[in-house]
């Protein structure tokens, strides 16, 4: 089961998402991007540090989600623990160089 708690820490958004993150889940978190950047743009960061497993539909929802946030003039970062699957599959995909990560939300805020 997948969760996604969402706050704003000074001007950005935070996603936290919590469970598993594939073909079942992936939607979940493109629609809360959605929901919360459908009418402009924004700072938007997505917390991956609780996400044991991620797999291609989880990454294609972090790219529809960069994309989205982008043409409506906002910017998206994650942040993902180092040797975590995320972090695994960014950087086996190249993505970590098209998307800012960061090791924890503090450093994201920056």
């Amino acid at each position: 089961m997948l969760t996604i708690a969402s706050h704003v820490a000074e001007d950005r958004t935070i996603l936290t998402v919590e469970g598993e993150l594939d073909l079942y889940t992936a939607p979940m978190l493109r629609e809360r991007v959605l929901a919360t950047f459908g009418d402009g743009g924004g700072r938007l960061i997505v917390d991956l540090t609780a996400v044991p497993f991620m797999d291609s539909s989880g990454l294609g929802a972090i790219v529809s989600c960069l994309r989205r946030v982008r043409e409506s003039g906002g910017d998206l970062v994650l942040v993902t623990l180092p040797a975590s699957a995320p972090t695994k599959l960014l950087a086996l995909t190249g993505l970590d160089q098209a998307i800012p990560t960061f090791a924890n939300v503090d450093e994201a805020i920056g």
